[in-house]
């Protein structure tokens, strides 16, 4: 398998970038990593690292599109940075995937308008897997579509459906529409018109559920528009960042509460773990042609290993096939009834 890799997308470009590649290559059997970036910048972040650049294959692109850097300069001023020759090249086929920690808006523009959507799919969504208590659980949109139509809300549900089912192996999953309590006549015209699409999706949807129900496990796939699953992604991550940090002073307070912690250094850890977004891979782009992964913007080198675990099992499962193939069988049956009603 061979996955591009934006060398100088994030925070920690390019040298945690490279950390990660190293020990993805050592790990992953197969494995293949072109990393698509300035190739001195490249060579020089890697010898003065004391890191090898065996076996790896560097694309070169001259720019880099920055956090800061508005979405649309992938196609402008950009169009030659990491992240856009990257994404060119994949849509060439010059590789199986792609991914990278950059600029969150320029990566869903550029594998919209470079890599291309999926037929039939109305939007791609930016799809985050976080911890919950039964494991985890995908928000779907994350933050990338603002204004949405009830059937871009059942598309969501079929995307997150199928990638919870064959990447992370959870039969059957959940799937439920966030609202704001959980009877079916809640929420606006949007909620009401996609519950209907949903319950009419051949997935197992539980129906709506309410913010705190996400952490609970209570589905596997939550289906938002992205202005309401960005607010819950938001919060989620600083009510975990806070939570941390109390324990954190807690346990620091004083010599007693000090040796408290030394009894449960274990079971500190193992939450701490819990919070960490590493542990959860990438977040796929779902709806485009070919696989485009996303990794927290400041993921270190241990962020990144998991991350390609999350491309290659993305990869190896062939979501975009199965998606595809799903889009096409609902609307040629939406074609079918139009024609029966017709008749």
């Amino acid at each position: 398998m061979r996955v591009l890799v934006d060398a100088f997308g994030g925070d920690n470009a390019p040298v945690e970038v490279i950390k990660g590649c190293v020990v993805c290559l050592e790990k992953y059997e197969g494995l293949e990593i072109i990393l698509v970036g300035n190739e001195s910048r490249i060579k020089t972040a890697a010898e003065e690292n004391g890191l090898s650049l065996a076996g790896f294959e560097i694309s070169d692109a001259p720019d880099v599109l920055t956090m800061e850097d508005d979405a649309g300069e992938i196609m402008k001023s950009k169009k030659n940075s990491s992240m856009a020759v990257g994404l060119r090249l994949l849509a060439e086929g010059k590789a199986d995937a792609f991914l990278s920690a950059g600029n969150s808006g320029a990566l869903m523009m550029g594998a919209t308008l470079i890599v291309k959507r999926i037929k039939g799919v109305k939007r791609p969504a930016f799809s985050p897997v976080m911890p919950s208590s039964d494991g985890a659980v995908m928000l779907i949109d994350g933050g990338a579509n603002i204004d949405v139509r009830p059937e871009m809300l059942q598309q969501f549900g079929i995307m997150g459906s199928i990638y919870m089912e064959n990447v992370l192996g959870v039969k059957s999953p959940k799937v439920g529409l966030a609202n704001v309590g959980t009877e079916e006549h809640k929420g606006g015209e949007l909620q009401h018109e996609a519950f209907k699409l949903l319950k009419e999706s051949d997935i197992n949807f539980i129906g709506n559920i309410e913010a705190r129900d996400v952490p609970a496990g209570t589905a596997d796939v939550v289906v938002a528009d992205g202005f309401t699953g960005n607010i819950i992604l938001k919060m989620y991550e600083g009510v975990a960042k806070e939570i941390m940090k109390k324990i954190k002073g807690m346990f620091t307070k004083n010599l007693k509460t000090k040796i408290a912690a030394l009894l449960i250094k274990k079971d500190i850890y193992e939450l701490k773990q819990f919070f960490d977004y590493n542990q959860y891979g990438a977040a796929p782009i779902m709806g485009v042609s070919k696989p485009v992964l996303k990794t927290h913007g400041s993921a270190k080198a241990e962020a990144f290993v998991t991350a390609m675990k999350s491309v290659i099992d993305y990869t190896n499962t062939d979501v975009t096939g199965k998606i595809t193939q799903k889009i096409e069988q609902i609307n040629e049956s939406r074609k079918g009834n139009k024609t029966n009603e017709g008749a």
